[in-house]
């Protein structure tokens, strides 16, 4: 073995100069706390760059290769200063220092500043997402040994924001649907194991805690854990009272609480059996900015955004409206709302849809159906237009993986995930391109070199960009176009009109220009929304994980849109927002929006319609508006 050291220590010295190897020594040696070569040293001892270092700070670094262990400063301070004290002789001896440098450094204190890594636990769902796929892709040895470096498009902001607003919104359905009762009783047997199996995730910032006394207007608790004392006020547990106190609550129960933010009073929790998941994407470039893949973590780690795969029931419904607006439909195509009947086969019942409330509306315009969720029509266009061009928009745009050819998928029968559906969605603002949702940037490994880089869009002229030039560089992409920019235009205003007058009306109140779709199962087994802005997409999913229904009108409108909405107000200022941008080849008239004809004088039921070059003949043209050259940056001041 000496041998074939000798022989590569002589081969090593042909190729590199004395100060090479050094460095090359300097940066691959073990110096204790998991940290290998000076510069990590240097942030793990004194959060500082080698560049930072004085000679003191040097020194102790220097000291450390002879027995990382045994002079490491956090744990053994006496022996890393005499070992460092060494070292800065030998600087003094060798004419480094002077005598009165070295009399200073010797007689400083150790001041060490350990490294702060912050976790963001708020994003756990997010980073085991990133993990199982590098895991997946690369393998296990690469993932855990070889020091690879991942940067993600996360935005912190949002998913902390995601992440509350998700939990604010399943609390509701929870409050809603009544108190279970406390975690055990200190009378009852087992209880201590009971509690200390139980899993609170640290975001929650809930604690359990012991009623100590029940009176007519408020709890008295002692925590279990801790050595103080609170109460929890009637208005402050309402939703689970009916008539007293003392009914739902007795001595000695235990039960989850948290302060309120202000920290006035107190609030009554408990785990909510119902779960769910929100996604916020980049609808050019698919990043995921903020992923949640349920109410806690701790509890779960099944990600119910990339893993549950549900019914997205009505939220599917503008792939079937896109598909109809590509083959020659238009917003104001007239359409019948009325009974529909299908035959299944032999044996089989008639397949008999209906519309949410069991009502007909009779000749509707494409727009009015979308914008009401009307299933007759939706069936009706899918039944006219054939099934065939849904099912290869599905396809195009990865929405489901098997499709089974039924009517039925029309209506959301089918299952996908509420990443899926969302990342869809995108092709509405982007202009009909499909895009991937990306959750990871780029990977390099230790040594910097790329070995994954998620932009695939090219800069055309970055090459020739000179300061003073009235030129500037356009960024092209190579996303795959799904349909055309008008119908991509198209659905945006209608989904636009799902907010000012549809399903999504309870979103008008914020003023600013956004677009979605409700979705709700039969029977209300999920809920859904999936909303979006000119450059945010925002999908939010609401059920149980084993399927059954929400309750009679927890529909999409009810149990999943108030978390789009907590999270548009809470996460993004008005300047965030901009006005769809229209495409040349779409015209503007104003047409009556319950017959889809041009308005006439006095008409108070009147829109502006987006029709694309060849519908305009269908109209009076002297309505219709050009959109070139139309202001399209609209914007607006921030929420207050």
């Amino acid at each position: 073995r000496k041998i074939k050291e000798a022989i590569l220590a002589f081969r090593i010295e042909k190729a590199y100069s004395k100060k090479r190897i050094l460095e090359l020594y300097l940066n691959q040696i073990y110096l204790g706390e998991g940290t290998y070569g000076i510069a990590a040293a240097s942030l793990e001892y004194f959060d500082k760059s080698v560049k930072e270092l004085n000679y003191s700070e040097s020194a102790l670094l220097a000291a450390l290769p002879k027995a990382p262990s045994k002079y490491n400063p956090f744990r053994y301070k006496e022996e890393a200063k005499k070992r460092r004290n060494f070292v800065l002789k030998n600087l003094k001896d060798n004419k480094f220092i002077t005598n009165e440098e070295f009399k200073k450094f010797k007689d400083t204190d150790i001041k060490l500043k350990k490294r702060e890594i912050k976790l963001i636990n708020e994003a756990n769902s997010y980073s085991e997402e990133v993990r199982r796929i590098i895991k997946e892709n690369y393998g296990f040895k690469k993932l855990y040994e070889e020091g690879l470096s991942i940067n993600t498009p996360l935005d912190v902001n949002y998913q902390i924001q995601a992440l509350i607003s998700l939990r604010k919104g399943i609390e509701s359905y929870d409050k809603r649907h009544g108190y279970r009762g406390p975690i055990s009783n200190t009378k009852n047997l087992g209880w201590e194991k009971k509690v200390k199996n139980f899993k609170i995730d640290p975001t929650l910032e809930w604690e359990l805690v012991e009623i100590t006394q029940v009176l007519e207007n408020k709890i008295i608790f002692k925590s279990i854990k801790q050595n103080y004392k609170g109460e929890i006020l009637r208005d402050n547990i309402k939703w689970a009272v009916r008539k007293k106190i003392k009914d739902r609550f007795k001595i000695n129960d235990i039960i989850l609480v948290k302060k309120r933010d202000d920290n006035s009073s107190w609030d009554l929790k408990q785990y909510p059996k119902v779960n769910g998941a929100i996604v916020v994407l980049n609808p050019f470039t698919g990043q995921i900015k903020a992923l949640v893949g349920g109410f806690s973590f701790k509890s779960s780690e099944f990600n119910r955004a990339t893993q549950a795969k549900r019914q997205p029931g009505s939220a599917f419904k503008p792939f079937v409206y896109a598909a109809a607006l590509e083959n020659n439909y238009t917003p104001n195509t007239i359409i019948l709302d009325a009974p529909f009947i299908a035959e299944q086969g032999f044996g089989l019942k008639n397949w008999k849809p209906e519309n949410y409330g069991k009502q007909f509306y009779g000749p509707t315009t494409l727009r009015k159906g979308i914008e009401y969720s009307r299933n007759l029509m939706t069936v009706r266009i899918a039944e006219s237009l054939g099934l065939d061009k849904i099912l290869k928009l599905s396809r195009d745009l990865e929405i489901y993986e098997d499709i089974p050819e039924l009517l039925s998928v029309s209506l959301g029968s089918a299952e996908t995930t509420l990443l899926k559906l969302t990342s869809a969605y995108a092709s509405f603002v982007n202009g009909g391109k499909k895009v991937n949702p990306q959750l990871i940037d780029r990977i390099q490994d230790r040594r910097g070199k790329t070995i994954f880089n998620s932009e695939k869009r090219e800069c055309v002229g970055c090459d020739r960009l000179i300061s003073n030039s009235e030129t500037f560089p356009k960024i092209k992409d190579k996303y795959k176009r799904v349909f055309s920019e008008e119908t991509a235009y198209q659905m945006t205003s209608i989904l636009q009109g799902a907010v000012k007058r549809g399903t999504a009306k309870k979103l008008k109140s914020l003023n600013v220009p956004l677009a979605g779709k409700t979705g709700t199962t039969n029977d209300n087994y999920d809920a859904w929304f999936i909303g979006f802005s000119s450059n945010l997409v925002i999908g939010v999913y609401i059920g149980y994980d084993n399927p059954k229904t929400l309750g009679k009108f927890e529909t999409g409108s009810k149990a999943a849109l108030p978390i789009f909405k907590d999270f548009v107000e809470k996460a993004l200022f008005k300047e965030d927002f901009q006005e769809f941008e229209i495409p040349e080849n779409i015209y503007l008239t104003s047409l009556n929006y319950d017959t889809g004809q041009k308005s006439v004088s006095n008409d108070k039921n009147i829109i502006t319609e987006a029709l694309k070059l060849r519908d305009i003949n269908n109209i009076d043209n002297n309505n219709l508006i050009s959109t070139t050259g139309r202001d399209k940056t609209v914007k607006f001041r921030q929420f207050y």
